[in-house]
């Protein structure tokens, strides 16, 4: 299950406190939050790939214009404005745009920029500017170009591959039953795309998914006349699943080969990677289990398994989610990610794999790796070294062994690192500060400002926030954020809204702006006069395995006790009234709700559920299985989180919503928790979204925010 959940607003403002007499409406909190109300941003800002410089795009003299900067100098310069780049485009005789666009600024002639369905390239040196892409083809599913000229795309469920005007049909048998080039085991363990080119552009890795045997699910479409059905595959917890294999195919020579990947074919091939040599592909294999993972190396001509370099076990689950990262200027090492020691962590390994070394160790984690430097001495990653709830960059030394932190304060910094590693763009904010960005030189610690934002809700009454901790039964720390309402007199009672998560791979708290979230409704609510109080329980994401591996095979249970533990905590506020509480969770969140609203009843008043799971054997293989097992592995497991079976015990309101068209928690879920309640003689409400998937999004999300507000309004006041 991807974290899908509704972000709430989590951290406080500036207490400036003439002009803050504004109320933030509904629209402000759910829809001027990303726009108008948002902190101020540098458009667009990037690396000149292979420079030290940096673009974004500002707007000059009324029209929107690129600039460009480094940090030897400390004025910037414009380089391009539209009108500028709608005259190179009537000399190349394209049709003009009316806004600028969205352009890559890669190095020499590779500024690259969508054009009326094409790509086009501009060279500066040359002032050359040509079609990249043309629209035939940047039209296409899944468009995936090489460093040699090549691009594949997906055109009516097959694998082409095209270059200089010319097209290759790769695959001809594809359908709804045979994927090809597509992401697969429904994006889970990392999988994003199901293309990858090799170092030199000429051999290509692509995904084939045969799910001819995974049933017909019916999605339907009410928006049409008459309402139309669309079948997708859904393979659900101890079903029959997909079988996925790895094509590769030779572009040049216009050939294909299947890599040997073996029995069974209920496998899952994740995290392809490429030798730098371009001879052998890399593929993490895990068994359907999730306890055993293979790291295979595979002849890309022959497509024979020549190696299995090592594997990982684990009594509960394994689950690989990066590639093998070969280190520069050495094609004879890689860096792996691994969790093994409890804590996601950097390995060191010879291509034959043997291991050199840990490379990073600690109870912490390390969530991202940025690159090498131009020698390839030091690595970058991003680690929540400090807290849990922070983010920082550190260069790591190969050699020694040694990080050294790069960026600076309590916050949570969202880097971009040259190609050379000189030079850092550092975009950080925390709970005092809306946005700073800074440039950053590598050797001498030097930072310049590039942009300081203004808090964006100076002129509107928002009460202050708090991030703080309370002790989980076991003693492990909770994080968790409370806003008192508005003006609030400490000798009254307030109702209380909580809102939580608890599953895998999310983390609603952290130490930034606004904790991350994209909008102000724990504000709005704060300032309707509730309490808005968020934890992020255990199984939560960036707090080591044991913390995430705690929910396995009984999902709920640590998130039930954690609520547990955070009600008593309100019971200590005086200002809480813990007698009118609401709780709101959201897919992952959903469950949970509706979990601890049947196993402990009459603790919360009301309650909202969005697109929650209610039968976790209705769920998807990859992701059930994995904190479940199987329903013939872990029947009692599976009962036991069988919400339907439960609905008699409801005491209190309960609102469910489901989005008509979800593909990721399918609408049965909630549909069968209505089928029992009726069974049962339960009342519950419910409310549909027709046209929207798992996450209600655009103009319609105010919509569902004022729905959730009315039901908490009207039941706990």
């Amino acid at each position: 299950m991807k974290p899908y959940y509704l972000l709430l607003p989590l951290l406080g403002l500036f207490s400036t406190a003439e002009a803050q007499n504004q109320q933030l409406s509904m629209k402000d909190a759910m829809v001027n939050a990303r726009t108008t109300l948002a902190p101020e941003n540098l458009g667009q800002l990037q690396f000149i790939y292979g420079t030290e410089d940096y673009v974004y795009a500002k707007t000059i003299n009324n029209q929107l214009t690129w600039v460009k900067g480094n940090a030897k100098q400390a004025t910037e310069q414009p380089i391009i404005t539209l009108a500028q780049l709608n005259q190179k485009l009537r000399t190349a005789k394209h049709d003009t745009l009316t806004a600028m666009p969205v352009i890559q600024f890669n190095k020499g002639a590779s500024w690259l920029f969508p054009l009326h369905k094409a790509q086009m390239a501009y060279d500066p040196a040359q002032d050359l500017l040509t079609t990249n892409i043309d629209s035939s083809v940047f039209s296409k599913l899944n468009v995936e170009p090489s460093t040699a000229g090549y691009t594949a795309y997906l055109d009516k469920a097959n694998l082409f591959v095209a270059k200089a005007g010319a097209k290759n049909q790769v695959t001809t048998d594809g359908s709804g039953d045979i994927v090809y080039a597509s992401s697969v085991h429904r994006e889970e363990f990392g999988i994003s795309k199901g293309v990858f080119w090799s170092n030199n552009g000429k051999l290509l890795a692509f995904y084939r998914m045969d799910q001819s045997m995974v049933a017909d699910y019916p999605i339907i479409n009410w928006m049409t006349k008459p309402a139309k059905n669309i079948n997708i595959k859904y393979p659900m917890a101890g079903e029959k699943s997909h079988h996925v294999t790895v094509g590769v195919y030779h572009a040049e020579k216009k050939t294909t080969v299947y890599l040997k990947t073996g029995e069974p074919k209920e496998q899952y091939l994740t995290n392809i990677a490429w030798s730098p040599d371009d001879k052998y592909i890399y593929i993490a294999v895990l068994n359907r289990e999730q306890n055993h993972m293979k790291l295979n190396q595979y002849d890309a001509v022959t497509g024979n398994l020549l190696k299995t370099l090592f594997e990982e076990k684990d009594e509960k689950y394994v689950e690989p989610l990066k590639p093998v990262l070969f280190v520069k200027n050495k094609p004879n090492q890689f860096i792996w990610q691994s969790n093994r020691d409890g804590w996601n962590h950097l390995y060191l390994y010879q291509a034959d794999g043997k291991l050199v070394k840990q490379l990073t160790k600690g109870n912490w984690e390390v969530v991202d790796v940025k690159g090498f430097d131009d020698k390839g001495e030091n690595l970058f990653y991003v680690s929540t070294a400090e807290s849990p709830i922070t983010r920082d960059l550190f260069a790591l030394n190969l050699k020694s062994g040694k990080s050294k932190r790069l960026t600076k304060g309590v916050a949570v910094h969202n880097t971009q690192v040259s190609s050379s590693g000189k030079t850092v763009i550092d975009n950080f904010s925390s709970p005092d500060n809306p946005r700073t960005i800074q440039l950053l030189e590598t050797a001498t610690a030097k930072s310049r400002t590039l942009l300081q934002a203004k808090d964006p809700l100076a002129a509107y009454s928002t009460e202050k926030s708090a991030i703080f901790t309370i002790k989980s039964a076991n003693g492990d720390p909770l994080y968790c954020n409370i806003y008192k309402p508005l003006g609030y007199d400490s000798t009254k009672k307030y109702p209380v809204v909580v809102y939580w998560y608890g599953g895998p791979h999310a983390q609603i708290i952290t130490n930034s702006w606004n904790a991350g979230a994209g909008d102000y409704w724990g504000r709005y609510m704060a300032a309707k006069g509730y309490v808005v109080f968020l934890m992020d329980t255990h199984g939560s994401d960036n707090r080591g395995k044991a913390f995430e591996q705690s929910i396995f095979r009984s999902v709920g249970d640590m998130q039930a006790q954690n609520m547990l533990t955070a009600v008593d905590y309100l019971k200590t506020l005086p200002y809480a009234d813990t007698e009118n509480m609401g709780l709101f969770g959201w897919s992952f969140g959903g469950f949970n709700t509706v979990n601890f609203m049947l196993n402990h009843p009459g603790v919360f008043k009301a309650a909202v559920a969005g697109g929650p799971v209610i039968d976790w054997s209705l769920y998807e293989v990859m992701y059930t299985e994995r904190y479940m097992d199987t329903p013939q592995e872990n029947p009692e497991g599976y009962a036991a989180t069988n919400l339907n079976l439960k609905i008699e015990q409801l005491k209190g309101k309960l609102l469910l919503i489901h989005g008509l068209q979800d593909p990721v928690v399918l609408q049965q879920h909630s549909v069968g928790l209505v089928k029992s309640a009726v069974d049962k003689g339960v009342q519950v409400d419910y409310m549909i979204y027709p046209g929207h998937e798992h996450n209600v999004i655009g103009k319609d999300r105010t919509h569902l925010y004022q729905k959730v507000t009315d039901y908490f309004m009207t039941h706990l006041k």
